[in-house]
């Protein structure tokens, strides 16, 4: 396993890798004390969120290593085709996995998406179109959305 905590424009982000995956983004870079190595992977997505924080980017090509439930697998699915500078409520997602009644189920999936921004549990809204609930905070959710809309105005 490798582990490292990389500068971003939303603060520090920790990224881990193992065996060739891509496992885990966590807002505020890694707990205290972890040690830190750098590997391909790693670098790979310290690039392309480079890229998509400077709006060069609008979806990302890396090997993601998701574990969970299948319905849990499902939502993170969804979320991948939810596309950039879009919003889906969670009533959409849960309809498009043939679950409609499940949209707490689909927040508490979002909820633990390990990778978020990569994962975009960030385009996820609620049903009346307000922003509710991300793991970064409000302020985190709202800047990532501001940013796609400000690149896709620009495109």
């Amino acid at each position: 396993m490798k582990a490292k905590t990389i500068a971003s424009p939303i603060g520090p982000l920790g990224l881990i890798e193992d065996k060739g995956y891509l496992v885990e983004i966590s807002f505020g870079g890694l707990p205290e004390g972890t040690p830190e190595s750098e590997g391909e992977i790693i670098r790979e997505t310290e690039r392309q969120l480079g890229e998509y924080f400077k709006g060069n980017r609008k979806t990302f090509d890396l090997p993601l290593k998701l574990e969970g439930t299948d319905f849990q697998l499902a939502v993170w699915q969804a979320l991948q085709q939810i596309p950039y500078a879009e919003t889906r409520s969670y009533q959409d997602i849960a309809i498009q996995i043939d679950r409609p009644k499940a949209v707490r189920a689909v927040g508490g999936a979002n909820a633990i998406n390990r990778l978020p921004i990569v994962v975009p549990c960030h385009r996820v809204i609620g049903k009346s179109g307000k922003l509710v609930g991300f793991g970064g905070g409000l302020g985190i959710k709202t800047f990532l959305l501001d940013l796609e809309r400000a690149h896709e105005a620009d495109n």
